[in-house]
C-alpha cells in the first residue's frame, strides 16, 4: 500500500505534525510522497531528507528555545553588505528576507536540491502575477520552501524561475489533491486552525490579517475535503496558538501529544481495512480519538 503524506500549513501551529510523522515511523511506513504548504513543506523537507522525526521534533525545539536564540538566528539573517542590500530589493518595513530565514533555521542535514532527498517532495507556492498555484518539485530546494513560507505580511515575495511566488497556502493549503494518482491512499494533517477570541477584545492589525487568511484558507480547505476527501484527515486543536508561537514550541506539541497515538491507530486500521478491501474515507477531528 502506497501511503501518500500531505502536510499543510499553519506556521508555529505546524508543529502538530511532528506527531504523525511519529507515528509513521512507530508503524515502521515511508510514505511516498510528501506533499507540503508553508510549515508543511519544511517539516515535510526534513522528513523527506532521512531525518527521524524524533530529530526533528529535537531540532525545532532547540531552535525555539528562548527569544535570545530566536534572535541570533534572524541576525544571521541581515545582508553584509551594500551589494547584498540592494540584491534583496532594499529597506521595506515589516518584511523579512525568507530564503535566508530558512537557511538560518533549516536543519544542516537536509541537502540543497529536490533530487537528493530520500523521498520525492512537492512543495506548494503562489504564482503571484499568474494567479495560480505552483508546486515545486525538482532543482533548488530552500527557495521552493521559502517561497511556500513566504506569508506577504511577514515575508518578501520569493524571485523563482522568472516567477515571483508567495505563500503556498493562498491557493493549495493542504495539498492532498497533489497526492491522487501517485499513492493508494492520502493522509492529511490539516494545522491551519482559526483565529480565537471573544468580542470584548479587538484584534490587532496583524492579527485581524493573518486571521483573515486563516479564514481564505479554511474554507478552501473545506470545499476541497466536500468534493473530494483524502483517506484519513487528522484535524489537532491548534487555534489556541498563534502563527507566530514559535516560542510555546514545548507547549504546542505537549497540547497535541495524542494525536501520535490517535493516528498511529486510525493509520493501523485504516491500511488493515484496505488490505481486507472495506476502506473508505475517514477522518479524525480536533479533539476525536476514532475514525468517523
Amino acid at each position: 500500500m502506497r501511503l501518500g503524506l500531505a502536510l499543510g500549513g499553519g506556521g508555529a501551529r505546524g508543529l502538530a505534525h511532528i506527531h504523525v510523522l511519529e507515528a509513521l515511523d512507530d508503524l515502521g511506513i515511508r510514505p511516498v510522497r510528501i506533499t507540503g504548504s508553508s510549515i508543511g513543506a519544511i517539516i515535510g523537507a526534513g522528513y523527506a531528507s532521512g531525518m527521524p522525526a524524533r530529530d526533528i521534533r529535537a531540532y525545532m525545539l532547540d531552535c525555539f528555545t528562548s527569544p535570545r536564540i530566536v534572535i541570533g538566528r534572524l541576525w544571521q539573517t541581515r545582508p553584509v553588505s551594500l551589494q547584498e542590500f540592494l540584491s534583496d530589493g532594499g529597506f521595506r518595513i515589516g518584511q523579512l528576507n525568507a530564503r535566508r530565514v530558512i537557511m538560518a533555521f533549516m536543519p544542516p542535514d537536509v541537502p540543497l536540491t529536490f533530487e537528493e532527498l530520500q523521498i520525492p517532495l512537492g512543495v506548494m507556492a503562489t504564482d503571484f502575477y499568474a494567479r495560480t498555484e505552483l508546486e515545486l518539485h525538482s532543482g533548488e530546494l530552500r527557495s521552493a520552501i521559502a517561497a511556500s513560507a513566504a506569508i506577504p505580511a511577514i515575508f518578501r515575495p520569493v524571485r523563482r524561475d522568472g516567477r515571483i511566488l508567495v505563500d503556498g497556502g493562498i491557493y493549495n493549503p493542504l495539498p492532498f489533491d497533489r497526492l491522487k494518482g501517485v499513492a493508494d491512499f492520502t493522509v492529511a494533517v490539516d494545522v491551519n486552525g482559526g483565529p480565537e477570541g471573544d468580542v470584548e477584545h479587538m484584534p490587532t492589525p496583524i492579527k485581524a490579517m493573518i486571521g483573515a487568511s486563516q479564514l481564505t484558507m479554511q474554507s478552501i480547505i473545506d470545499i476541497k475535503v466536500r468534493i473530494s476527501p483524502p483517506d484519513l484527515l487528522f484535524r489537532p486543536a491548534v487555534s489556541a496558538y498563534g502563527v507566530l508561537d514559535f516560542l510555546r514550541s514545548h507547549e504546542i506539541l505537549a497540547a497535541t501529544e495524542g494525536l501520535r497515538e490517535d493516528a498511529k491507530r486510525a493509520i493501523g486500521h485504516h491500511l488493515e481495512a484496505r488490505l481486507k478491501g472495506r476502506g473508505g474515507p475517514a477522518r479524525i477531528g480536533a479533539a476525536a480519538s476514532a475514525t468517523t
